[in-house]
């Protein structure tokens, strides 16, 4: 653990093993001291015969410091140290020898302030025999240039440590030359690495290293090369990996040297020959490269033929013919040819010859090592030779027509091409330019001279515009026929172009004509209509679906879909029907009641949908969609052209309800404590409906209250309370009863001063029709009045109103006092209310007899608090004030009497405290905020300014007509 400043000393890592007699290296430095950069160095060794025993070898700052031992070959430069850097010096053993292993350590004398941290390290070297040895037989050979070599050389080691061995083969230019230059090494790590200048020859596989059993090492080399001449020898060294896992070389061999000598086959001559110079068109050149060498049936020859110095045709070494795109059609064709006739002859034979084939023709030919070598040993261009072609005059006359000019897609077209002047063979093209596409033209078809066929790549797949004819129907006469055409991009030009091909030359003539394709969704429209718009339920309908297009349907493929979307709208269209061009009719999923009452008709370009005994559900909003496929062909993937008509609303009336519901109104007294009941009479309502009767209540002043929603029994006899009513104190308290088919009772259980009110009920008429229940219509009952009897004994509580304003976040304590006794063995129960402008409606918090609280609102619990520090106090509590907290606050207190005989409590006496109004002050609320709240003080700072202003006008004026006096 050395700490920032410290000096520390490193060594090379040991152990190290060294050959006998080689030249030795180690490495020291010092970091982290103090004082000068450049530090000293004072190298020791540890004898293995007396390892505590220090031998001082070499110092940087002491010249005395070696012993007797190292003293002469410190003199002598067989060791020394070389300064690398200020802080960092390698050790010299130029020769090592066995008296030399040991533990090494490298010190650097002190140059800081005080003694701190690490001063010398240590290391170990090892001396080991030096065992590697490299032979190869002394030779001098002499080659033809192109010949193959072979050098075997023979390398060994015994060595006990673990090493690997490189091998590499070498050549001097001269004797005297002191640069030898590599040719090919296997790397200790068995990977081979040719020199500079032999790369290329190494990648083709002409020069190689072979490894044969343990110690044979094998250079070999195809083809000799004039630059291969030279002395020759093999390098083997021995590697060892050190304990930093870095390799050192330790021992390196070479072998004697082979001379080597080359012997050139001297340059080529080439000349060029034809038959006859001087043509006309229509007739054939014949050209001969004819190659002079020595030992040419063993030596690799590649001939290009050349015009105008542009290559025509190569042939390689085995004489296979390679030729540039545009004549390798003329040789498809049997208008060209080059071939190898002999090693020193080569042919070019031009059928036919045309005006491009006039200019100077030369031959080149290289010579290769190997057939298939890239890298030639010389080329040589033979003299040039001109070739003249004379033109042939010929006119050709040529028409284009067609009987399709219009036609919409889907339809076939059909060309008409008529040439006159012709007095041979003939190829034809045809071509289209789309409109809206201006750039090259694409190609539809060529007729070849021979009748071979060729479609443009547009038309090679049947399947999209047919399968494509065409057809030479008489002498000079060509018919195209597109079967079918896919859209409006087949519109636009097409053109026939001919040419004529005799002795070499051709002339061509191109005519062009017009198409025009319409698209299937031209002048396409859909229009639905229907005679009438409301139907009653149970009777029939029907949409009409009218198509109009710029063609008749007989002759295209037409699918009709119906679809609906049910009433009301949700913007999202059901299918409903759908019918495809072969007849066959899918219906939709998601509304399978229509396919059994709806029946589908076509009459020329009227579609029809007829729906039997309309039902409710049958309401809503009907659309047809129109699709048409290409004609004469199968209606398969997307269609051609689609269209929606607009869309017709139906209504269907539901059967008038016989529902009659008394409205007689009633009021019902009751002491408190006792239960009572509210009857909802039916005065009439059919056997075959079923009714769903909701009660509600309406609470005490004002007039304008909202209706609470009591319970509701839906037709199947399911309950759910309204969110007031909604506790478990309720539930059992309110109950709904049917007593008779036309009477419904609400049973109230043991009525408080709370239930007083209006309460009514609202009956509605349901019925089954076919696919479900709906609702026919509805009727409400009169409102009957419950009052409680109350005795004439009352509870004194406190009248007076409050108004109190409290900042949000703090608690607020409501005030509600009883003011003198109660009765004897009566109990108190209370409720405090919440509402706005002087009217307590919502129960806040309930206070039983029995001492039970009850919260009817649950996100008031918590915030709430009764503490009742005397039996007389009420008062309520409201903890964290928030905003919505702000309103009118009463509460009532009731007095009750329990029958001992049935265990009932009757209500004795209630009173009403007076209102408290809460407001609420924003946490953040200033003078400011205060003011704005305040209309009475917002009027005042808005008139202040105004009325200083007029009472300073009328002071000027005063004192002006007074001074004018």
């Amino acid at each position: 653990g050395l700490s920032t400043g410290q000096r520390v000393v490193t060594v090379q890592k040991g152990p190290l093993y060294r050959v006998r007699g080689s030249h030795v290296t180690l490495w020291c430095n010092v970091s982290g001291y103090q004082g000068p950069a450049e530090q000293n160095f004072q190298w020791s060794i540890y004898l293995p015969s007396a390892p505590e025993r220090e031998v001082q070898i070499v110092s940087t700052i002491d010249p005395f410091f070696s012993y007797a031992t190292y003293t002469q070959r410190v003199r002598s430069r067989g060791i020394y140290v070389e300064r690398v850097q200020g802080d960092a010096v390698l050790l010299h053993i130029t020769e090592l020898q066995d008296q030399d292993a040991g533990e090494y350590e490298c010190h650097t004398p002190n140059t800081d302030e005080r003694y701190l941290g690490s001063y010398s390290a240590k290391t170990n070297l090892s001396v080991i025999a030096d065992t590697l040895s490299a032979s190869m037989a002394p030779q001098a050979l002499t080659h033809a240039e192109g010949e193959a070599m072979e050098l075997i050389c023979e390398v060994s080691k015994s060595t006990t440590q673990h090493t690997h061995l490189s091998v590499s083969w070498y050549r001097l230019q001269g004797a005297g030359e002191s640069h030898a230059e590599e040719i090919l090494t296997l790397s200790r790590d068995f990977v081979l690495r040719p020199g500079p200048s032999y790369t290329q020859r190494f990648l083709v596989g002409n020069v190689r290293l072979n490894k044969i059993g343990n110690i044979i090492y094998k250079l070999s080399i195809e083809g000799v090369e004039p630059s291969d001449q030279g002395q020759l020898y093999c390098e083997a060294t021995e590697w060892i990996e050190d304990p930093d896992e870095t390799w050192k070389d330790i021992s390196h061999k070479q072998t004697g040297r082979t001379s080597l000598e080359v012997m050139s086959q001297g340059n080529l001559s080439v000349d060029i020959t034809a038959a006859e110079s001087s043509l006309s068109e229509g007739d054939t050149l014949q050209l001969n490269c004819v190659v002079g060498a020595q030992k040419s049936i063993s030596r690799h020859f590649q001939v290009l033929w050349l015009l105008n110095s542009t290559e025509v045709a190569r042939v390689d070494p085995h004489g296979i013919l390679i030729l540039e795109d545009k004549y390798e059609e003329r040789a498809k064709l049997g208008q060209l040819r080059a071939f190898k006739s002999s090693n020193t002859v080569y042919v070019l034979t031009i059928y036919e010859v045309g005006l491009e084939d006039n200019g100077m023709y030369h031959c080149s030919v290289s010579e290769v090592k190997t057939p298939g070598d890239f890298h030639s040993i010389q080329t040589t261009l033979s003299p040039g030779i001109q070739v003249n072609v004379k033109p042939i005059e010929r006119r050709m006359y040529l028409s284009v027509s067609t009987s399709t000019p219009q036609v919409i897609v889907g339809d076939a077209l059909i060309f008409l091409c008529k040439v006159q002047g012709v007095i041979s063979h003939v190829s034809v093209q045809w071509w289209h330019l789309p409109p809206q596409h201006p750039g090259p033209r694409m190609l539809v078809a060529t007729l070849e001279q021979d009748g071979t066929l060729h479609l443009g790549s547009a038309y090679q797949d049947g399947r999209t515009h047919g399968n494509l004819r065409l057809e030479k129907t008489s002498s000079g006469a060509f018919t195209l026929v597109i079967p079918n055409t896919l859209d409006e991009d087949d519109s636009g030009q097409y053109g026939c172009e001919v040419t004529e091909w005799s002795k070499g030359r051709s002339w061509t003539e191109v005519g062009e004509t017009t198409v025009t394709v319409n698209s299937m969704g031209l002048g396409l429209q859909a229009t639905l209509r229907s005679r009438v718009a409301t139907i009653r339920y149970g009777q029939n309908f029907e949409l009409i679906c009218q198509v109009i297009a710029n063609y008749t349907f007989e002759e295209v493929p037409v699918s009709v879909g119906w679809l609906f979307q049910p009433g009301p709208p949700t913007g999202h269209y059901h299918k409903l029907v759908w019918v495809f061009p072969n007849g066959t009719v899918v219906w939709g999923t998601v509304l399978p009641h229509f396919q059994g009452k709806a029946q589908l008709t076509k009459a020329a370009t009227s579609f029809r949908l007829h729906i039997h005994s309309a039902a409710a559900a049958d309401e809503g909003t009907y659309q047809c969609e129109v699709e048409v496929w290409r004609r004469n062909a199968p209606p398969l993937g997307q269609p051609a052209a689609t269209t929606k008509s607009n869309v017709v609303g139906i209504k269907v009336v539901l059967p008038e309800s016989k529902l009659q519901v008394a409205a007689e109104g009633r009021s019902v007294e009751i002491a408190g404590g006792a239960d009572t009941a509210v009857e909802c009479r039916i005065a009439f309502a059919p056997n075959s409906s079923q009714l769903a009767v909701t009660w509600y209540f309406l609470p005490p002043p004002p007039a304008d209250a909202i209706p609470l929603r009591i319970i509701r029994t839906d037709y199947s006899g399911s309950l759910e309370y309204g969110a007031e009513f909604s506790s478990p104190v309720q539930k059992s308290r309110f109950l709904s009863q049917r007593v008779s088919s036309n009477v419904f009772w609400l049973r109230i259980l043991s009525v408080n001063p709370r239930d007083q009110g209006r309460y009514y009920c609202v009956v509605e008429e349901w019925l089954w029709l076919v696919d479900g229940w709906y609702k026919l219509g509805e009727g409400a009952s009169g409102r009957t009045t419950l009052e409680l009897k109350l005795p004439e004994h009352e509870l004194q509580l406190e009248k007076t109103n409050y108004s109190i304003s409290v900042r949000e976040g703090e608690e607020v304590t409501l005030s509600c006092l009883l003011q003198g006794a109660h009765l004897p063995a009566t109990h108190l129960s209370a409720t405090w209310f919440r509402g706005k402008e002087s009217s307590c409606v919502n129960p806040l918090l309930i206070l039983h007899c029995d001492g039970a609280i009850e919260y009817p609102q649950e996100s008031l619990v918590g915030r709430l608090q009764l503490r009742r520090p005397t039996a007389g106090d009420f008062s309520l509590t409201l903890l964290s004030v928030e905003k919505r907290d702000a309103g009118v606050y009463c509460c009532q207190v009731q007095e009750w009497k329990q029958q001992s005989e049935e265990k009932v409590w009757d209500l004795q006496a209630l009173a009403h405290s007076g209102y408290t109004q809460l407001t609420t002050i924003p946490p953040e609320s200033t003078v400011l905020s205060r003011i704005c709240s305040s209309p009475s003080l917002l009027n005042f700072m808005l008139w202040f300014p105004l009325v200083l202003i007029f009472l300073l006008v009328l002071a000027v004026f005063y004192w002006y007509f007074k001074f004018r006096k």
